[in-house]
């Protein structure tokens, strides 16, 4: 079944953000079709998109409702097929190494040392870590198919 198209036409040209949300969501709508997915998948995601193209909002209502219908494609996405768009799981294990791995690495070198001073250094380290997992992750998911050809910036 294919993913509906979303119809901004009357938002289009008014601004240079919205336009821009509005091409990373049809982005992700190909992205979408691109793959197989279920029938009952794609009848969610269209009842989203359904909800978007016959809303009377103005353009600062559509801005900002836009991300938030794409997040919940995505949502389903991944919790219905365990699909997710390119370096997902990159961008969440940097945080996770960040504040799990980094600030308790730079917590024991700061007491090591006994320069509080140091408890920072932890942070750029644990990133990184969570870097190297997330991106093993990606690379797992892509080798399974279940990754989308789709990368954007909320």
């Amino acid at each position: 079944m294919e993913i509906k198209a979303i119809n901004a036409n009357k938002y289009k040209g008014r601004s240079k953000g919205l336009d821009t949300r509005i091409e990373t969501f049809q982005r992700v709508i190909q992205a979408i079709n691109d793959k197989e997915i279920e029938d009952s998948v794609a009848l969610r995601i269209n009842a989203e998109i359904d909800s978007l193209n016959t809303t009377t909002m103005d353009e600062k209502s559509f801005k900002k409702q836009l991300p938030k219908v794409q997040m919940k494609i995505l949502n389903i996405l991944k919790k219905e097929l365990k699909l997710v768009p390119l370096n997902y799981y990159r961008n969440q294990w940097l945080a996770v190494g960040m504040s799990a791995l980094g600030l308790p690495i730079g917590a024991l070198y700061a007491i090591a040392i006994d320069n509080m001073a140091m408890l920072a250094i932890g942070i750029p380290i644990g990133m990184v870590i969570g870097m190297g997992v997330g991106a093993g992750m990606d690379k797992k998911a892509k080798k399974e198919g279940k990754q989308l050809n789709v990368q954007f910036d909320l």
